[in-house]
This record gives structure tokens, C-alpha cells and sequence, in this order.
């Protein structure tokens, strides 16, 4: 039993909280009458493996600062909103990721955007991706404080680091000088290297306005369009039908 206990320390020592667990537990059970040697070394590789791979999700998930939880498996296909099953399969096997493709939500408030946006985040997430979750305006305010501060290129690099960025509610206000500056800033560190989601209210054609400066705007559009995919939501607000169902 001491040495059980010299072993389990050890274990929390080094950091083999995966293993400690099976340890632990295979005492307590006696797990291991039922396995060879081989076997049980095995159990608990495999055992540190996993709570090591959860951990390292959990992290990820933490740090792209999501807004809630979202999954691919809880998309709700049932209500009509122009929302194509076979293509969210396909995005959520994150192959846009891989070719650095941007991926385009628009549709009315309430339809679901951020949803699917979220989710697709979060299966990023569980591939081992680092994502940022981001509200537009909050990003551009951070940036604008952080050029204040003299801290706006580490901003900008961790931005780029990103293999995974979700612009939500994009072009919801128009965009003033340094604004502009930023976004283009992140599109051109990212273009066709990394993927962005851009989740927004506002049409597609749209974005021309609200950039608010022609030059910027085409030099934008035309990193960021060229062959991303585009989800156009119909519909009612899922939240009002909700409430109506109430």
C-alpha cells in the first residue's frame, strides 16, 4: 500500500493526472485482476492520453471566448430557414479550414447564425484548432484600446495565429477610419492562409456601406469573397417562434 501511494504521488508530481485517475481506480475496483501486464500499461497510456486530449479541448474552448455552448449534433433542421444539412456536415468535417476558405452566415436576427457559427467553432475546438470568437464591435473597441496602449501588433498577431476566427455581428455599424485599418489588417494576415466565419445581419452586398470607403472596401471584399461559402437563413426569428410555442 505505501508504495501504491509513493506511485500515486509520483504520478501527481509529474503531472499524469490521466493516469493517476486509472490508477486510482483500478485499486479501488480491482480492474487489474482482469489484465495482463501489457494490458494494463496500455489502459493507462490510453488513459493519460484521453484526459489529456480533454484538457487540451476544454483549454481551447476557454479560449476562444465563446458566448455559449453550440454543437453541429443540436442544429435544428426541422424549421425552414434555408439551412442545407449536407452542406453543415460537409463544413463541420472543417475542409474549408484546410484549404483557408472563409465561410459567409447571413439572414435576418434570430435565425440562427451565431448558432451555427458557435458550433462550428466548437468542432474546430474538439479537432485541436485554436479559434477566437469575436462580436465586431467589441473586437474593434479591444483594438482601439490596445493601439492606445502600444499593444495593438500583439493583438493583431494573436489574431493571426488563429487558425479558426468568427466575426459575429459583422458590418452592423458602419466602420470608421481606424476601424477599417484594423479589419484590414486581419483580413490581409489571414488571407487564404486562415479561415474566417463571418456571421452578420447585413447582406453580403451590403458590406460596401458599411466599410464606408470604396478603395477599402474593394481591397476587402476581394480577399475575403473570392471562393468563400455562403449561408443565406430565411425565415422567422427562432427566438419569436419560441415565444409564440410558449
Amino acid at each position: 500500500m505505501e508504495m501504491n501511494r509513493e506511485t500515486l504521488g509520483r504520478m501527481l508530481q509529474m503531472r499524469l493526472l490521466g493516469m493517476h485517475a486509472a490508477s486510482r481506480a483500478s485499486q479501488e475496483n480491482f480492474t487489474t485482476d482482469r489484465m495482463t501486464t501489457d494490458e494494463f500499461v496500455s489502459w493507462l497510456v490510453t488513459s493519460e492520453w484521453d484526459d489529456r486530449c480533454n484538457r487540451t479541448i476544454e483549454r481551447l474552448i476557454r479560449q476562444a471566448g465563446f458566448r455559449y455552448q453550440a454543437s453541429v449534433e443540436h442544429i435544428d433542421y426541422g424549421t425552414p430557414r434555408g439551412i442545407d444539412r449536407n452542406l453543415v456536415q460537409r463544413l463541420a468535417e472543417l475542409g474549408f479550414m484546410a484549404e483557408g476558405r472563409n465561410v459567409f452566415i447571413t439572414g435576418s436576427t434570430g435565425t440562427g447564425k451565431s448558432y451555427l457559427a458557435t458550433a462550428l467553432g466548437y468542432r474546430a475546438c474538439q479537432k485541436g484548432h485554436k479559434v477566437l470568437y469575436a462580436n465586431m464591435a467589441r473586437l474593434m473597441a479591444q483594438l482601439r484600446m490596445a493601439r492606445t496602449k502600444g499593444t495593438i501588433l500583439q493583438e493583431l498577431k494573436k489574431i493571426e495565429r488563429t487558425e479558426l476566427l468568427i466575426l459575429d455581428d459583422f458590418a452592423l455599424q458602419p466602420f470608421d477610419t481606424q476601424a477599417r485599418n484594423h479589419l484590414m489588417d486581419i483580413i490581409e494576415d489571414r488571407h487564404e492562409r486562415k479561415s474566417t466565419i463571418i456571421a452578420s445581419q447585413i447582406p453580403v452586398r451590403g458590406w460596401y456601406d458599411a466599410i464606408a470607403d470604396k478603395t477599402v472596401a474593394d481591397a476587402l471584399m476581394d480577399r475575403i469573397v473570392h471562393q468563400a461559402i455562403r449561408i443565406e437563413l430565411e425565415g422567422e426569428s427562432l427566438r419569436k417562434m419560441q415565444v409564440k410555442k410558449n
